[in-house]
């Protein structure tokens, strides 16, 4: 009996999460794609989420198969001319096709017609996200908190820079600081990077340079993360939390700039990666995604819905990596095109599409292994 409670607990609480968070990021996704094709007058004729054999689906009065696919771990629209579910051309498809068929074949269509589908589906990654933080920002407000130091660890890079209890962080590299949560954000991301510092003290403005240490924290359900820290505390007290209200332009417009924000700390963690200034133990795959989308469900279903968009976000950013198989691999083939004058012959393409396939396993291969490394820690 408790193996079944505990297989149960486990279902509703990790992987039921898990796949509402997935499939909502991977439906806006496809829709992009579909909804550009559509309006490009390209056949659709499969809109799948998940890979591999139907559980369920219908036919729509246009063709389209609309279906839920056994494996969860992405999705895919496939258009008349394409081979598979990778969208890769088949010449052997397009002869075998009637006018009307070919009339509505991707591979046929304007080079900027297709680069525009292909786009759309990061695209509505990133208009979800807009969303979701748009309506928390009309509905609840942003909670700002006094960026104020109430004590330094002694010992700790803030103490070694000189930082004092009753300090207020105004500015970090020239950027204005609102809230101590900016404060957390911008040191968590600048591991060993130093930072410019511009604090109010009494009144007197003061410049400091502090360089974050680098820790291993445990995020509070057990998973650990690698953050950099100065070594300040902010006690929590109401009488420091401002709660903004926005209408629906300006919540619009403060969601733009948080999804900004997310593809900023995104791009700016590979780089680091990508320079030898960060390890990628930290990249995650499905498996440590959906401990996450259990854990944070804990919270409720506004914590679960902000999860989204972050992964939404990273959804979209992944996707346009030039990498063949990916939308941004696709989005390539399509410059060369257009410096090339004419499409890359249909060899080039295949391999391209035998490179990507390698790249994207071995990087889903290489999350996973993170993955189970930090759970078996």
């Amino acid at each position: 009996m408790e193996l079944i409670a505990g297989s149960g607990s486990f279902l509703l609480g990790t992987i039921v999460p898990f796949l509402f968070v997935l499939t909502v990021v991977v439906f806006f996704h496809e829709l992009g794609h579909f909804a550009v094709a559509r309006w490009c007058g390209v056949g659709v004729r499969a809109f799948s989420v998940g890979f591999g054999s139907e559980i369920l689906g219908y036919t729509d009065k246009h063709g389209t198969r609309w279906k839920l696919s056994v494996i969860p771990l992405g999705g895919y629209v496939k258009f008349y001319g394409d081979e598979n579910v990778a969208s890769q051309p088949s010449p052997e498809a397009l002869a075998k096709m009637d006018n009307d068929e070919r009339a509505k074949a991707f591979q046929i269509k304007p080079l900027w017609q297709r680069a525009a589908i292909v786009f759309a589906g990061p695209l509505a990654n990133f208009i979800l996200a807009i969303l979701i933080f748009a309506a928390i920002f009309a509905t609840l407000g942003e909670r700002i908190t006094v960026p104020r130091v109430d004590s330094v660890q002694e010992n700790s890079a803030a103490d070694i820079a000189g930082v004092e209890a009753g300090d207020i962080v105004v500015a970090i590299d020239g950027e204005p600081v609102e809230s101590f949560a900016d404060v957390q954000r911008t040191v968590a991301f600048s591991a060993e990077r130093p930072l410019e510092f511009t604090f109010d003290r009494d009144g007197s403005l003061l410049d400091l340079t502090i360089v974050p240490e680098r820790r291993e924290i445990d995020d509070g359900f057990g998973n650990i993360q690698r953050v950099g820290i100065i070594g300040v505390v902010h006690e929590a007290n109401e009488n420091d939390v401002t709660v903004i209200e926005y209408g629906p332009i300006a919540a619009t417009g403060r969601a733009v700039e948080q999804t900004g924000l997310v593809i900023t700390q995104s791009l700016t963690y590979i780089g680091r990666i990508l320079i030898g200034q960060e390890s990628a133990d930290q990249l995650s795959g499905p498996v440590r995604v959906a401990k996450i989308s259990g854990d944070v469900a804990t919270l409720g279903f506004l914590a679960l819905i902000q999860l989204a968009a972050v992964i939404s976000v990273s959804i979209g950013l992944i996707n346009l990596f030039p990498i063949p198989m990916l939308d941004g691999g696709h989005l390539a083939f399509y410059a060369l095109e257009a410096i090339r004058g004419k499409p890359l012959s249909d060899r080039s393409q295949e391999l391209g599409f035998r490179v990507g396939l390698a790249m994207v396993m071995g990087l889903m291969v290489f999350a996973t292994w993170n993955d189970i490394t930090n759970l078996m820690r």
